[in-house]
């Protein structure tokens, strides 16, 4: 992937408000761990009555997935949703801009002898779409290198500030933008550890419709692929936040055994498996926002209204 270079094409009037923005990010995000806590506590309120979208799609998926809730459970189950994915944007700051020393007064890794025991195979990490995704690779790349895929953003201006973030806490870690196939395969069997989260709906061209929750979800196949092509061991990778201002804790787990069974629906429904188990004991920091049933199998009706 080409180098993330500064160009002054980055400083037209357009982008001018997404400069501004992330100036007042900075500049937030200075204040103490507490105190933003706090701030995003507060800010959750606002955004649960002015994020609708992102309401209605929360509030539809936790209805889907935990049916057994009351809606008492669920309200409550949302709202500390809606905190964490307030504290995401802090958090990214955070990952982007602290320095280092700050940041690794704030997290535990458990778990990471899997990763060595890989011994130079390459590792697929598997991970998960937690509010807390950001800050998880900029501690991770603080302890270890990582590569990571992740989607190009639209606005250049964010895209070059997201990737710098992302890339600066290790001199050998590096974005692999998520259509760069071949990349990731090559990164692999050199041996390299490259971070990767199979749980948004990228449409059924891809994917197979498997369980997720007890739902239909189109699941992408793309996990086994890459860990035969890569020869590569496939090691699921947890972040949450810990309660009362902790901080992080980073969970790395053993490697998947006898996997890819080279069965794409097996295969997928087994991912979806691990991905529920991991997700279940820290559901209010998952990113339910995403419409991760947008797609739907042949003949049936959307679950978004």
């Amino acid at each position: 992937m080409r180098a993330n270079r500064f160009q002054a094409a980055l400083l037209h009037p357009r982008y001018w408000l997404t400069w501004f923005g992330f100036a007042v990010l900075f500049l937030v995000i200075q204040l103490p761990y507490s105190f933003l806590l706090v701030i995003a506590r507060g800010l959750s309120v606002l955004m649960l009555k002015v994020a609708h979208s992102r309401r209605k799609t929360a509030a539809r998926n936790l209805e889907l997935c935990f049916p057994d809730l009351s809606d008492t459970e669920r309200l409550a189950l949302l709202e500390e949703n809606f905190f964490s994915t307030t504290m995401a944007i802090f958090e990214s700051g955070m990952s982007w801009f602290w320095p280092a020393s700050r940041l690794r007064n704030l997290y535990q890794i458990k778990g990471f002898e899997h990763i060595e025991a890989a011994e130079g195979q390459g590792v697929l990490l598997m991970g998960m779409h937690f509010t807390t995704l950001d800050i998880s690779g900029a501690f991770y790349n603080l302890h270890s290198s990582c590569d990571a895929m992740y989607r190009t953003h639209k606005n250049p201006v964010y895209d070059y500030l997201q990737r710098r973030g992302r890339e600066r806490h290790h001199p050998d870690s590096t974005m692999i933008d998520r259509k760069d196939v071949r990349g990731l395969i090559r990164a692999l069997k050199r041996g390299r550890v490259v971070w990767y989260a199979p749980d948004q709906d990228y449409g059924p061209k891809q994917s197979v419709f498997v369980p997720f929750f007890g739902v239909p979800a189109a699941t992408v196949t793309a996990t086994s692929t890459f860990s035969r092509l890569g020869n590569a061991q496939v090691i699921p990778f947890v972040s949450t936040r810990l309660a009362n201002g902790q901080g992080y804790q980073i969970e790395i787990h053993p490697p998947l055994k006898d996997f890819p069974v080279g069965d794409d629906e097996l295969d997928a429904r087994r991912v979806n498996e691990v991905i529920e188990a991991c997700v279940e004991p820290h559901k209010e920091q998952y990113l339910w926002a995403h419409r991760r049933f947008k797609s739907r199998p042949p003949g049936e009706p959307s679950v978004y209204k």
